[in-house]
């Protein structure tokens, strides 16, 4: 028996995590198909939710596919309340614990992935080299195989609670034509949030599960405080946490927090910031626009992500045969190269590697110098010849994990904490 929620709990759980948005998605009930193809639906971010990549799925598998892409906290709260929804969810590896205690997803059967002994040794043990930090917080192989007793740990089974594909490493950015350019590992650090060189100059992305480790690091790296584990604080240190925020927020410090990465964009091209929490994605555009973006290779250590895809409990049949199939083709190389282009790596990047051009491989897993432009998943030139992928090499960025996206135990009330940083005026 998987550990369970008491109901009221869980609710209160659910909704806290979906407090600040609207449940606007359609999810219409599946299609049962009977005589046609098979129609499966899949839940998850505008990340990997493309419609290039839908369109692909489609042909080369010959099925139907619906995607229902929506805000994070949104679809995992959808998710984890009607799992009847949804064949396929594609988030983060924080939202793992909750839509397993909700019991909404299946296990997967390892028997059943055709790339399975591709996948590298970082989700299925935590390191991609020896050298590698294993990071804070709910690192990716804690909670990737299903035991007997119905808890996730990093014992391998013959099932896993998700199938691990894209992940990335995340960090700040922030405008070279007003700060001036740091050295990967060396000068760049998450203490630079709290310069007092940019009061009212910058931001955090508004997600507990995100923003708050961005916040940490940033006030550890200053000697304001420490904790005895970042990945999972008490109540006593997030309160000190949020004082000390609180104090930076009312001298005007922060310029605010942003929700999507249009609106992190929009942040910096307008001037309104210089240095902020970013995404990948964000930083392309910046640089696509013209805004000399810099993303950050903090000599602290990365906060990190791992995309997660979980098959809900509902899907069966002919609908959970097609469900498989798309796991598969997600690892099939393909797609592993699409998603390359916009800064993101897969679970088995030597299958994708010939789907790239020498010059992409190079330049997005090797860490060299970009030889010709490169193509963005927009079809347009992201990166000039020249550049050099901030942070270096796909195992180098991996090996210097400081903590991961986290669902802490104290997460009600840290998103609490969090709401009164953001409303506080």
């Amino acid at each position: 028996m998987r550990p369970k929620l008491d109901r009221r709990e869980w609710f209160k759980k659910a909704g806290a995590l979906a407090l600040g948005t609207s449940s606007t998605l359609a999810f219409p009930n599946i299609i049962k198909a009977y005589n046609s193809k098979p129609t499966i639906k899949v839940v998850g971010t505008h990340v990997t939710l493309q419609e290039p990549l839908r369109k692909k799925a489609e042909q080369d598998l010959g099925i139907n596919i619906e995607f229902y892409p929506g805000g994070s906290a949104e679809v995992l709260l959808k998710a984890s309340t009607d799992p009847s929804s949804f064949d396929l969810y594609e988030q983060w590896s924080n939202s793992i614990k909750i839509l397993w205690q909700a019991n909404a997803t299946q296990p997967i059967a390892i028997s059943k992935l055709k790339y399975w002994n591709e996948i590298n040794d970082l989700t299925k043990k935590g390191r991609i080299s020896a050298d590698a930090k294993l990071g804070l917080g709910d690192a990716p192989y804690k909670l990737l195989y299903t035991q007997k007793d119905g808890t996730l740990a990093s014992t391998p089974t013959e099932y896993i609670s998700f199938m691990p594909y894209v992940h990335n490493t995340d960090s700040y950015g922030y405008n070279s034509a007003v700060i001036p350019k740091g050295i990967p590992y060396e000068t760049e650090s998450w203490g630079w949030l709290l310069d007092e060189k940019y009061n009212g100059k910058v931001a955090l992305v508004n997600d507990p599960t995100i923003g708050l480790f961005d916040a940490a690091l940033a006030v550890k790296t200053r000697g304001l405080m420490d904790f005895k584990d970042m990945g999972n604080m008490s109540r006593q240190e997030v309160d000190e946490l949020f004082r000390i925020l609180l104090d930076y927020k009312k001298r005007g410090h922060f310029r605010g927090v942003w929700t999507s990465v249009p609106n992190s964009v929009e942040l910096m091209k307008s001037g309104e910031v210089i240095i902020q929490s970013m995404f990948s994605p964000g930083v392309s555009a910046l640089k696509g626009q013209g805004i000399p973006c810099i993303y950050a290779a903090p000599k602290e250590g990365y906060r990190a992500w791992h995309g997660v895809m979980c098959l809900s409990r509902e899907s069966t049949g002919e609908r959970q045969e097609a469900a498989y199939a798309y796991m598969n083709w997600w690892l099939s190389g393909w797609p592993g190269a699409f998603i390359a282009r916009q800064g993101y790596y897969i679970s088995n990047p030597q299958r994708s590697r010939q789907f790239m051009s020498t010059p992409e491989w190079d330049y997005w897993y090797q860490g060299k110098p970009a030889s010709e432009p490169l193509k963005g998943t927009d079809g347009n030139i992201s990166i000039q010849p020249g550049e050099i992928r901030t942070g270096g090499s796909y195992i180098k960025r991996f090996e210097n994990v400081a903590i991961w996206n986290t669902v802490m135990d104290n997460y009600e009330y840290t998103l609490s904490k969090w709401n009164e940083f953001v409303l506080t005026i």
